[in-house]
């Protein structure tokens, strides 16, 4: 899944970089917890709350690896369901905007097992609104650093 938005990568990464605004933009993340003071460094948390209550699960997201502002790959769990492995790639873009590509696939517990056509479609959905919700961001912040000079 990939989209364009009307921002640079720094300002983007910048975004995945603020652990605390994962529940604004991340589908299915309702609350974050906590985020590590060195968050988004290589082995930091980001700890958070997903699912509509009272059935919501707590767990945290790991850094795997982190190259600003291009790439960002983190461990995402949901245990008891299982935990996903989850790559955001930034790529400059014409003029001043950026493609942003964002990878999920399970790499651990039942959901790796039970995976289908719907799990599929349900994950590409979530992911859309991610990325829109993530360009929402990223471009405010856009507009509102235009309107400060």
């Amino acid at each position: 899944m990939e989209k364009v938005i009307d921002a640079p990568p720094q300002q983007v990464f910048d975004v995945l970089a603020d652990g605390w605004t994962y529940s604004d933009w991340v589908v299915g993340t309702v609350h974050v917890r906590d985020v590590d003071a060195q968050w988004p460094r290589v082995g930091t948390r980001l700890h958070h709350r997903a699912g509509p209550w009272p059935f919501s699960l707590e767990d945290a997201s790991t850094v795997l690896v982190c190259e600003p502002p291009h790439r960002l790959v983190l461990r995402a769990g949901l245990w008891p369901a299982g935990e996903a492995i989850v790559v955001f790639t930034l790529t400059p873009e014409g003029d001043g905007a950026t493609r942003v590509r964002i990878g999920e696939d399970f790499a651990a517990g039942p959901l790796r097992w039970f995976r289908t056509r719907l799990n599929d479609l349900v994950l590409h959905q979530r992911n859309r609104e991610t990325l829109r919700r993530l360009a929402d961001i990223a471009t405010r912040q856009k507009a509102d650093e235009r309107a400060e000079r």
